[in-house]
Formats: C-alpha cells, sequence, structure tokens
C-alpha cells in the first residue's frame, strides 16, 4: 500500500513537471483582467518604458521588490526562451516548500496512544 502512495505521488509531480515546463510556453503575455482594471481611464503611450497619460489606478503602481529576480516575468534571467525552466523550478520550488511544511506539521504518536491503530471495524 505505501508503494502505491509513493507512486501516485510521483506520477503527479511528473505530470506538473511536464505541465509546467511544456505549457508554459503557451501563456499569455497580454495582461490579465487586474492589469486591464488597473489601466481603465488611462492611455498606454508607446515609450520605451510605456508611460500611461490620463487618470487610473495603474499610475501609481511600482515594481515589486522582486521584479529583478532570477525568476521574475516567467524567464530565466530575462529570457524568454526559458520560460518552461522558470515553470519547471516553481513547481520544484512550491513542492520542496510545500512538502517541508507538510512534514513539520505532520502528526506524530504521542506517548500516551499506542503505535499500532486499528481502523474502525477491524476489532
Amino acid at each position: 500500500m505505501k508503494n502505491r502512495k509513493w507512486l501516485f505521488f510521483a506520477g503527479f509531480a511528473l505530470a506538473a513537471l511536464i505541465i509546467a515546463g511544456a505549457l508554459s510556453y503557451f501563456a499569455d503575455s497580454d495582461p490579465d483582467g487586474l492589469d486591464s482594471a488597473t489601466l481603465t481611464g488611462c492611455e498606454v503611450v508607446r515609450t520605451p518604458n510605456g508611460e500611461l497619460k490620463g487618470d487610473c489606478i495603474a499610475k501609481n503602481a511600482k515594481d515589486h521588490h522582486l521584479a529583478g529576480g532570477p525568476l521574475a516575468d516567467y524567464t530565466v534571467g530575462g529570457d524568454d526562451r526559458l520560460t518552461g525552466l522558470a515553470g519547471v523550478l516553481g513547481v520544484l520550488a512550491t513542492a520542496v516548500v510545500a512538502g517541508g511544511l507538510f512534514w513539520l506539521l505532520r502528526r506524530r504518536p504521542s506517548k500516551e496512544t499506542p503505535a499500532a491503530t486499528t481502523r474502525a471495524g477491524d476489532g
């Protein structure tokens, strides 16, 4: 039974890595709904820095403090050709953090209860 559980997790991890690596290239580079909503009332002027004219929420936006990070904008080091690698690294980082948290927060048998437990109906 334990091998089946690990086989499931390994299959799930492999599927997540394949999806992240392959489907990342099909991600839309156009703004999403939130970006579009913050641009309401402004006109984007085609300049190198994409200046905004008008009155909208986006005029007050600042770059995120990790905007210059190695995986910013779904790329690796700013290289758009490595979007799939950025997706795979994101999946791996998420798995490591989640696995670590699950391991830290797992239930441990208390000293007062026996280590071997029986299921309901086993007698």
